[in-house]
């Protein structure tokens, strides 16, 4: 009595999120995370620009 499920299975659809309402606090609050992720965006892509910090790559030691 097996049925003839194949493949995969879908998910059951989520109910759509409603809309909030935000005062002047949450509006600013919301902005000011945009603005501190954007600076973090641009720090890091600096960093890759630049490469290692050390710049001098591995240290050697003096023996031979």
């Amino acid at each position: 009595m097996s049925s003839k499920q194949g493949g995969k299975a879908k998910p059951l659809k989520q109910p759509k999120a409603e809309k909030k309402e935000y005062d002047e606090m949450d509006k600013a609050n919301i902005q000011k995370k945009k603005d501190e992720e954007k600076a973090l965006k641009e720090l890091r892509a600096k960093a890759q620009q630049k490469g290692s910090f050390g710049g001098s790559g591995l240290k050697k030691s003096g023996k031979k």
